[in-house]
C-alpha cells in the first residue's frame, strides 16, 4: 500500500499457501514507518485468536508484535497468571516504553556521532 517511494504496511493473517502479495484471510494491522513516532495499529483481540490459533508471524511482524507488548501477553496469557497480573504486568510495559525510546534515540545519536568523528579522523590522515 502506499505511494512510489513511500510505502505503507497492511499486516494480514494469511495461509502460507497464498502468495505474498495475493489473497489473505484477515487484515489485523497496518503499520507506517514514515511519521514519527512510527504509526503501528493492531487489532489486539484478533492478533491474539491468530497467534493462539497457530498462526506464524514473520520475523519482521514479530519484532513489530513485542514493541506493542503482543507477544508478551500472548506469552503470558499461556501460563497460569490470573488476569490482573497480566494486566499489571502489561501496564508496566506500557509505562516503561517511553524510557526504553529516548534510550534508543539516545544511542542512536551517539552511534552518529562516533561514525562522524571517525569519518573526520579518516579525512584529516589522508591529508
Amino acid at each position: 500500500m502506499g505511494k512510489k517511494h513511500i510505502p505503507l504496511y497492511k499486516i494480514v493473517a494469511a495461509d502460507s499457501r497464498s502468495p505474498r502479495d495475493g489473497r489473505f484471510i484477515e487484515s489485523v494491522g497496518h503499520y507506517n514507518p514514515h511519521t514519527e513516532p512510527v504509526l503501528l495499529t493492531f487489532k489486539e483481540t484478533r492478533v491474539l485468536y491468530w497467534l493462539n490459533n497457530g498462526a506464524q508471524p514473520t520475523e519482521t511482524v514479530k519484532s513489530l508484535l513485542k514493541k506493542e507488548g503482543l507477544m508478551m501477553k500472548y506469552r503470558l496469557s499461556k501460563t497460569k497468571l490470573s488476569a490482573e497480573k497480566i494486566e499489571e504486568k502489561i501496564n508496566q510495559f506500557n509505562a516503561d516504553k517511553p524510557a526504553k525510546l529516548a534510550r534508543a534515540k539516545a544511542r542512536k545519536a551517539r552511534q552518529k556521532e562516533t561514525k562522524a568523528k571517525k569519518a573526520e579522523a579518516k579525512t584529516e590522515e589522508s591529508k
